[in-house]
């Protein structure tokens, strides 16, 4: 790929965030009624963020094991209530733990 086409790739990136971003306030006018929409619209983020983040959970990490073991505790401590920092350095912990022990076990 030369400079050329990356800068058209870049252009036509810009215009499709910028049409998605334009054109629901160009259709969009007024507050929307349909109580059906509206759910619709307020879950999309959480599916669109979860469908991205579980795929990368359980590929990022040294084996299935540890990233099985990592969102089950992120899970867990989420269910209960636990903040975001307590989950975050709690499922590393544990991946960093079982990538660690799976090495010297050799599993």
């Amino acid at each position: 790929m030369n400079y050329q086409q990356l800068l058209v790739i870049i252009f036509i990136v810009a215009i499709v965030m910028y049409l998605m971003r334009m054109l629901p306030l160009v259709f969009c006018k007024g507050k929307i009624k349909n109580r059906f929409l509206q759910s619709f619209l307020f879950y999309v983020p959480y599916a669109v963020l979860t469908s991205m983040t579980i795929p990368e959970v359980f590929s990022s990490t040294g084996g299935v094991i540890s990233a099985t073991l990592g969102f089950l505790v992120a899970v867990g401590l989420a269910y209960f209530g636990q903040g975001l920092l307590v989950v975050a350095l709690s499922s590393t912990v544990v991946v960093f733990v079982v990538n660690q022990l799976a090495a010297f076990f050799k599993f």
